[in-house]
């Protein structure tokens, strides 16, 4: 019987607890004057409004950069055609077979023409070629595949172009690979020097 007795008031309690919470956030919302709702209403407005325009120059960038880059690896794929051109030429121009011949000059031409049309169409599309010979090596535009000893250049200028880097508007389409210069080592400097010097000397007549 004591039992019930308890458990009765214990429910009791809890009912009490829960009408007291329930009075104390109706009497808050009641405290909430007009002026407090409109702030609080145009606040959530804001913030709503803010995520919207968020969103908004969200799109705005990933539809203009699909417009300018759209066909980034289209282009740069074309690339290894302009490559392939520049190894034919070279190829060709090795041939001894075909060195000093009309049809070696005449196949070169057309090679020539065809190169300079399709740079020509890159360029159209606001992709082109990085200016590297005689440049300062830049990290973010070149890549030094080697080293070439040049006592008549600054160390580090681009003296020798492997192959062609390009630009496709304002970001970097593929880097230009090549080989920059250096001071002469002045120790194989002065033992080239001495085997000139050793080579141009006369030789003593031997009896």
């Amino acid at each position: 019987m004591e039992k019930e007795e308890n458990q009765n008031s214990h429910s009791d309690n809890e009912e009490e607890i829960k009408e007291n919470k329930d009075l104390n956030e109706s009497s808050q919302n009641k405290a909430l004057i007009p002026e407090d709702k409109i702030k609080e209403l145009e606040d959530k407005l804001a913030r709503a409004y803010a995520e919207i325009e968020n969103q908004r120059r969200r799109f705005e960038k990933e539809k203009d950069d699909a417009f300018d880059y759209g066909g980034f690896s289209l282009a740069r794929e074309t690339l290894n055609l302009i490559d392939n051109l520049e190894r034919s030429k070279l190829a060709l121009e090795n041939d001894e077979n075909l060195k000093n011949s009309e049809s070696l000059k005449k196949t070169l031409e057309h090679l020539n023409v065809i190169e300079k049309d399709m740079i020509s169409i890159l360029k159209k599309n606001n992709i082109e070629e990085i200016k590297s010979i005689d440049q300062k090596l830049d990290p973010n535009l070149h890549q030094a595949m080697m080293e070439v000893e040049d006592d008549n250049k600054e160390p580090g200028t681009v003296v020798q172009e492997i192959q062609k880097g390009f630009m496709m508007k304002d970001r970097l389409l593929r880097p230009s690979l090549v080989a920059v210069s250096k001071k002469t080592n002045k120790k194989d400097k002065n033992l080239k020097e001495d085997q000139k010097n050793e080579e141009n000397q006369p030789k003593s007549n031997e009896n």
